[in-house]
């Protein structure tokens, strides 16, 4: 993530505290007008009056020109330098910000004129605006490494697994073992093409490859290498869905979604426990339920929103694997959006209920209606 400015942080060098300190300027005397020239033009023509006047009350009062002429150089001198460290303030703070953001900091903004008409003013709030583009460059890019890391966790632990048994001898090297190693390396190098890809899609180039699948043989699929990579915790897993139901939309998506979903529950729950997944079609709103129950454990009322942001972690405690980055349940809910459908924590006295509920026809966003395809 960004860092923090360093002027906020103990022992800050002297130089980089007069950035900062620029930073809290005052707002510009002058600034009010929508040309630069005519603004410089305003400011020679108030020096020269005030300048004059002087001289003319000076010379008024029996003044010398000799003495005069000098009071009145360094009166309209000061009242030319106040006037114009206005007009360049944000100048200043531009240079200052582009320094910072040279040594990595991307948070710094330009605060004085970005308020005025000027040229300067609307070159501030560009230099602003580019700021918060490359912040968020920046961060996009440290969250696709997070994901990346993230994402691959699983696929990568059940081929560990898989290999580990055939050189220990506990499974044999059969043409069913061997399809199965095949598959999740097919399925790794998808999720790295789709990962790789994550950033065009998250600025909102994102496209569903949408198809018609079976939702059992589907949720068999996903939880296949969570059962591998959870080996020697002897969790269970009870799957409750309708052999008959068919959903519409991206299975890569989706796989991520219920992957993360069940893999949370498998991370908290304890050894020799299970895990419930149920799924019902609710056919008044024409979507698919599923319900991930972790049993024995519960989820505060006022933390089931926080765990969904990006980077908050779980507690620590029994399980395959607890805590972790704190990405997958915010990467569940995105996979749910993009079809259209939530995830959330329900009550259930029976221990954290993920409700995971998505269309079972694909809508697309620029319709809001379901395609020809879902009528039939």
């Amino acid at each position: 993530m960004a860092r923090q400015p360093s002027s906020a942080q103990p022992g800050t060098p002297a130089k980089k505290q007069q950035k900062a300190n620029r930073l809290l300027d005052s707002d510009r005397p002058i600034g009010f007008f929508s040309s630069l020239k005519f603004e410089l033009s305003v400011l020679i023509v108030i020096s020269t009056a005030i300048a004059f006047t002087m001289a003319w009350f000076l010379l008024k009062v029996g003044l010398t020109g000799w003495v005069a002429m000098p009071i009145t150089l360094a009166v309209a001198l000061g009242i030319t330098y106040l006037f114009s460290r206005g007009l360049t303030a944000p100048l200043r703070q531009m240079r200052d910000a582009a320094e910072a953001m040279a040594e990595g900091d991307y948070t710094v903004r330009v605060k004085t004129g970005t308020d005025s008409n000027d040229e300067i003013g609307m070159l501030a709030r560009s230099f602003n605006e580019m700021a918060e583009e490359l912040q968020h460059a920046d961060q996009m890019r440290n969250d696709l490494i997070a994901n990346v890391s993230h994402e691959l966790r699983t696929p990568v632990s059940a081929l560990q697994a898989m290999l580990e048994n055939l050189a220990d001898g506990v499974v044999e090297p059969t043409p069913a073992n061997m399809e199965s190693i095949l598959n999740q390396t097919h399925r790794l190098s998808d999720l790295i093409a789709f990962l790789l890809d994550l950033s065009r899609m998250e600025a909102g180039a994102a496209s569903l490859q949408i198809e018609r699948f079976n939702f059992a043989d589907f949720i068999d699929e996903t939880i296949e290498p969570l059962e591998i990579a959870d080996s020697g915790h002897a969790h269970s897993i009870d799957m409750r869905v309708p052999d008959d139901l068919v959903m519409e939309g991206d299975q890569d998506r989706l796989r991520q979604l219920f992957t993360n979903v069940i893999g949370n529950a498998l991370k908290h729950s304890p050894d020799d426990t299970e895990v419930l997944i149920e799924t019902h079609e609710d056919k008044t709103s024409d979507t698919i339920v599923t319900n991930v129950v972790n049993f024995g454990s519960q989820i505060p009322v006022e933390a089931r929103g926080d765990i969904f942001r990006r980077f908050v972690k779980g507690k620590t405690g029994p399980g395959t694997e607890s805590g972790g980055t704190g990405l997958g349940l915010s990467i569940a809910r995105w996979a749910a959006q993009l079809h259209g459908g939530t995830v959330r924590v329900v009550d259930d006295p029976r221990g954290a209920d993920f409700e995971i509920t998505l269309p079972k026809h694909h809508i697309p966003p620029d319709t809001g209606k379901p395609t020809a395809a879902d009528n039939d």
